[in-house]
């Protein structure tokens, strides 16, 4: 079973470290049931050694991370229609993982694992350089406030870290592409951010730069017909809000 989040604290282990989340909401009693029956097939702890894709999920097969998933329905209709691909999706929400992993288990897939935990010191202490094909973070909370903006999840040093556990570009032949970040966000000042931060990072390649099409002359692509529409894209859109999708790959090295 997943267990409670400990105080964030920063390298030193002294002072609060400033979080992308709150914790917020309660757990029904049918999402705490499948945690408690599912968790010990499906789940991943958030705290132990390197990760061991093989261990997880009983194959080598490409592994993608997807960080706040919400009620889970996007990571799951993509796991679904992916199944040659294993997904690692993380979320600090117990009802959300409840909710996830009940559904995983009713539809019968076993390319889904659950983690409950901040992603930031999963990636950086547990996942290995290169060991991701991708990273997807749809409709992280904006923080909208001045004074929150600092607890926004993509940052140039989240973006870099990122970018060293994805896969080079070329692992799997000269037309490799190399492994992905995919964000998506619906409000306009995270977008320009997130942006920035991919720009910046040496290790990424804007995918919006592709001579197939795929991208877009703003630095965002369309939103590839692979990616559901989500609830919060919903409440964006019925809000009038620009839907914005941002890919980059990983550079050769």
């Amino acid at each position: 079973m997943p267990q409670p989040l400990p105080p964030a604290v920063d390298d030193a282990g002294q002072h609060p470290a400033v979080r992308s989340f709150k914790l917020r909401g309660r757990i029904r009693a049918g999402q705490q049931a499948a945690l408690t029956d599912l968790w010990p097939r499906l789940g991943v702890d958030a705290d132990g050694g390197p990760l061991d894709p093989v261990a997880l999920f009983g194959r080598m097969a490409p592994l993608v991370v997807e960080i706040g998933f919400g009620r889970g329905e996007a990571a799951l209709a993509m796991a679904a229609a992916d199944p040659d691909r294993d997904l690692l999706a993380m979320d600090v929400h117990r009802a959300g993982a409840g909710m996830l992993l009940r559904d995983a288990h009713d539809a019968g897939l076993t390319n889904v694992r659950v983690l409950v935990g901040d992603a930031v010191p999963v990636l950086r202490d547990r996942v290995a350089p290169g060991a991701l094909d991708e990273v997807r973070i749809f409709f992280p909370d904006p923080w909208p406030k001045a004074r929150h903006h600092k607890r926004r999840l993509v940052t140039p040093d989240f973006v870099a870290l990122v970018a060293s556990r994805l896969r080079p570009a070329g692992t799997d032949g000269p037309d490799d592409l190399g492994g992905r970040l995919h964000c998506a966000t619906d409000w306009e000042p995270y977008a320009a951010q997130m942006l920035a931060a991919v720009e910046a990072e040496p290790l990424l390649r804007n995918g919006s730069d592709r001579s197939d099409g795929a991208g877009g002359s703003d630095g965002f692509v369309p939103r590839p017909s692979w990616r559901p529409l989500t609830r919060f894209e919903s409440q964006g859109l019925a809000k009038g809000h620009v839907v914005r999708d941002l890919v980059a790959y990983r550079r050769a090295g």
